[in-house]
This record gives structure tokens, C-alpha cells and sequence, in this order.
């Protein structure tokens, strides 16, 4: 009845409405074609499910992991701006000083598909490592057509090279190009009438993203990058709310968008508006950590309204240089007040949802066989232990 059978182990399969974790205890997992064909107790296995099962020894299993939120496709580093953050300047006066996003971008541009390809393959290892597999990678350093395109592609084959599934995201709208100086609308046009199409054509990217904020986009610029992304049949999520409150969480609601991302500032008209839409909060604790901000996002206003909760690690090479998506279990938890439980659905269930990917982030039947083991004793200590724990074994369903 199945190809592989896995047997003596407990479930946390990440489902609602039943116990924490949806968890199984003495619990028997078979897989058939890459697909979860039985999940649940071992004493309901049917008879002669499989000739032989894999005893794993009483380990936890979880749903693969999902980092539904990152940037790991880009030229050189910022380290030096790191640098500069210590010494007392801000993320907005280095981004005005030409540093910031503009920097990598130069960067980024010089650098070859093959370079590309071969940094992003490195940095993506060390997120498999700790038991993701599904990525979310957005192009943006670029800002250009062919350097977005490049961006896509290398983006692309690191997932190829490492066996995990991606979604991309086409982010033009991440910065203004120099080529764009003192014409932010000049470059809207330009996305608008001449990337989102190209980019459309080439079948890369999933999705549309865009930074609103002061030091990026208006609300108005957005919104006719979203309408652009719907002409051609992308689904849109947005850089929202992060250093002040444009009302862009609220814009992505409207536009049916399967997250707004940040949102330390987000208001709670914008959250109930998510709420209705179905809109996913995703929360990125290492740009809040290693930026040194202080206003949190309002994740009592979140649960209340009823707003799905992502984490991710926003890897990129300015405000969040992480590649530990377990980590961020753990700043959830202390930084933001999450629980253990809400952590572990924000990168297993949720962050599938804000993907708009329902066949993963849940150990249930029909789903991708996608699943990361831990010999632990219970589900919290993935957000308990700093840093998080090695997986004793993941495995991923066929591409």
C-alpha cells in the first residue's frame, strides 16, 4: 500500500482544532508517490500496509520547514554597513548616503548568473541544513530587467542544486535605480509597463512584491504595481509597515495579497482588514534584531482579529544576514512573544499559506511527503534551544 512506511514516532503534524502541535503520539507516517498516504496512530495502520517499516526510535517528525520570506540571491555583503549601524548611523541615513539596498545592487549587476547561482546555492545549504524545504526568494537587487531576470534564474537553480522547493517573487520595486534618480514614478512606469510584463513572460516569478515605505514606495506607487501584478496574473504581497505606517497592510488586503511582511507599525485597521481578506502576517525577527528597532508588531491585535502568523528569516545582506530559520522560532518567542506552538505554525502552516502553497505545512494526507525528524521530547525545545537543533533526518518529496 505504501512505499515507505515510518513507524514509532510521534506527530507533530501542525494541523488546528485538535491536540497542541496536532500531535499523534505513537504515531505511523506511509508515503505513497511522494504524497502522505496515512498519518495518524500506529494502532490504525491497515492491515499489511508495508513489507517493512523504518523504526525511528520514538523522534519527533515535523512538516518541512517553509522560509516564506527571503532575499538570498545577491552580490557581495554589507558588513561594513553593519559596521557603520555601531558607530551610531541609521538604516535610513546609510540608505540615503547611496549604502543600503543601492549598494548591493552595484554589486549584484557585476556579478554573473553563475556567481550568482553559486552563493545563493551556498546560503540556501545552510537553511536545508536546518530542516527547510520550501524557500521563498525574492529578485529585487537588480532593478533592471535583465539583472531581475538574472536574479530569478540563479534564484532557480540553487533550489535545483539543493532539492528544495521555491517560490519566486519579482521585487522591482525594492529601490530606486540610479538610472531613476528623482523619478520614482518614471520607474513605477517602468515596472509597470515594461519588467512586470517581461518578467510575466518568462513564467520565473510567483508573485509580485513591493516595498512601501518612506524610504521606498508610496502607497499610491504600490498600488499600481498591484494592479499591474493582477493584469498578468501574479499574486502580490508587500514590504509593509516596517519604519512607519503608510497604511500598506491595509492596500495588500484589498488587493487580496497573500501577505504584508514586517509590520512593527502596522495599525489595527490594517489588521482587521488582513483578518477579513485572509491576509498572513509574516514577522521577520532577525531584521527587527540586527536593525536594533524597539517597536514591536502588534501580535496581541494579531490574535485577536484572528490574523494568520508567519515567521521567516528575511535573509538578506543588510538587515538580516540570517540563515537559521530555527532561530527565528526562538526570537519569535522572546522577541515578539509568540508561543512555542504559534512559532512552529508560522514556518510550517502559515508560512505555506503565505506562499499560497496548501499541499505542505501540515503532516496530513494528500500533502508533499515533506518531513524534518528531531530526536527531542517534546515540540517546544525547537524554539527553546538557541539557534535551534540538527535534524536526525529530513526528507523531501520529489521537485
Amino acid at each position: 500500500m505504501f512505499d515507505r512506511l515510518y513507524s514509532n514516532l510521534n506527530i507533530a503534524a501542525m494541523t488546528t482544532g485538535g491536540a497542541p502541535y496536532g500531535a499523534i503520539l505513537d504515531g505511523a507516517i506511509g508515503v505513497k508517490d511522494g504524497r502522505l498516504a496515512f498519518t495518524g496512530p500506529a494502532a490504525e495502520l491497515p492491515e499489511g500496509a508495508a513489507e517493512v517499516a523504518e523504526d525511528c526510535g520514538g523522534q519527533w517528525v515535523f512538516p518541512g520547514f517553509i522560509d516564506c520570506h527571503t532575499h538570498l540571491v545577491f552580490g557581495g555583503n554589507r558588513a561594513r554597513e553593519f559596521e557603520m549601524r555601531l558607530n551610531g548611523k541609521s538604516y535610513e541615513e546609510i540608505a540615503r548616503a547611496g549604502g543600503g539596498i543601492i549598494s548591493t545592487v552595484r554589486a549584484t549587476r557585476t556579478a554573473s548568473l553563475e556567481d550568482l547561482t553559486v552563493s545563493a546555492t551556498k546560503r540556501l545549504k545552510y537553511l536545508a541544513a536546518g530542516g527547510v524545504t520550501t524557500v521563498e526568494i525574492k529578485s529585487g537587487y537588480g532593478l533592471a530587467i535583465e539583472d531581475e531576470i538574472k536574479m530569478l534564474k540563479a534564484a532557480a537553480h540553487a533550489a535545483e542544486n539543493c532539492a528544495i522547493s521555491v517560490s519566486l517573487t519579482f521585487l522591482g520595486a525594492h529601490a530606486l535605480p540610479p538610472e531613476f534618480a528623482g523619478d520614482s514614478d518614471g520607474y513605477i512606469d517602468h515596472i509597470c509597463c515594461d519588467m512586470i510584463p517581461a518578467i510575466a513572460d518568462t513564467g520565473l516569478a510567483h508573485s509580485v512584491d513591493a516595498f512601501c515605505e518612506g524610504i521606498g514606495f508610496s502607497r499610491e506607487q504600490t498600488k499600481r504595481v498591484f494592479d499591474a501584478a493582477k493584469t498578468h496574473g501574479l499574486k502580490v504581497k508587500l514590504h509593509a509597515e516596517q519604519l512607519s505606517d503608510l497604511s500598506g497592510a491595509e492596500l495588500a488586503a484589498e488587493y487580496d495579497a497573500l501577505s504584508a511582511d514586517h509590520l512593527e507599525y502596522v495599525s489595527e485597521k490594517s489588521i482587521k482588514a488582513m483578518a477579513k481578506a485572509g491576509t498572513v502576517a509574516v514577522l521577520l525577527p532577525g531584521a527587527y534584531y540586527v536593525l536594533n528597532e524597539t517597536k514591536k508588531p502588534p501580535v496581541e491585535l494579531m490574535r485577536a482579529a484572528g490574523v494568520d502568523i508567519a515567521l521567516a528569516t528575511d535573509a538578506n545582506p543588510g538587515s538580516s544576514p540570517v540563515f537559521s530559520l530555527q532561530l527565528m522560532l526562538h526570537m519569535g518567542c522572546t522577541l515578539f512573544g509568540l508561543t512555542p506552538e504559534e512559532a512552529l505554525a508560522g514556518i510550517t502552516r502559515n508560512a505555506a499559506k503565505a506562499l499560497g502553497m496548501p499541499d505542505r505545512g501540515t503532516l496530513e494526507v494528500g500533502n508533499r511527503a515533506d518531513m524534518v525528524f528531531f530526536d527531542i521530547d517534546e515540540p517546544a525545545e525547537l524554539a527553546y534551544w538557541v539557534g535551534g537543533l540538527p535534524p536526525s533526518k529530513i526528507i523531501k518529496a520529489p521537485l
